[in-house]
């Protein structure tokens, strides 16, 4: 890739992550709510902000991942994230995750920003498979991925060890040709 590629929705801008957003991300990526599902502990400083642009940029690099900021289309504000991670080109097959400020929770916006992702990976990308892992307890995050299609397959027991305990996750897919049909179906 050689530009970024900048996703526009109706009410959003979905454009590259830079160090001038660490701020931003770091008002929703401190915040325990926000972070309860995500993985890692709340951030507690701008560094930590900085360590995750550093890693997005680096999974671009090695195309291994493309992560967008999500932003108002009248604001420069990153608000979230969403995008996609552990690409297996030769599998034609990623994961996908995705995260949003507080504030913004209920107003459809990550169903959004998500819609325009899956499509990009399925039209660009060219990939067969996205596949979600979303921990039980997050009925949030499951009703958006199956609002998008998205297909629960199993449970992972104890899948992730992350901030000091084991946690199980619901591995959820979406295949390409589900994507096309949903599109059919909204034609």
């Amino acid at each position: 890739m050689n530009s970024f590629p900048i996703l526009e929705t109706s009410r959003l801008r979905l454009r590259e992550i830079k160090e001038t957003d660490a701020a931003s991300m770091l008002a929703y990526l401190s915040d325990t709510e926000v972070m309860k599902h995500y993985g890692l502990e709340p951030f507690q400083t701008i560094e930590e902000a900085f360590d995750e642009i550093s890693w997005y940029q680096s999974t671009l690099k090695q195309k291994t991942g493309i992560r967008w900021g999500i932003t108002l289309k009248e604001e420069s504000v990153v608000i979230g994230s969403c995008g996609f991670l552990n690409i297996a080109s030769q599998h034609y097959r990623s994961e996908i995750g995705y995260e949003l400020h507080r504030n913004y929770w209920g107003k459809g916006i990550a169903s959004e920003a998500l819609g325009a992702v899956i499509a990009y990976g399925f039209e660009q990308l060219k990939l067969q498979r996205i596949q979600a892992l979303i921990e039980p307890p997050n009925i949030a995050s499951i009703k958006l991925a199956e609002k998008q299609g998205f297909v629960r397959e199993g449970l992972l027991r104890n899948y992730e060890y992350t901030c000091g305990k084991f946690d199980d996750m619901y591995m959820y897919s979406l295949l390409g040709q589900d994507f096309a049909t949903s599109i059919k179906g909204k034609l």
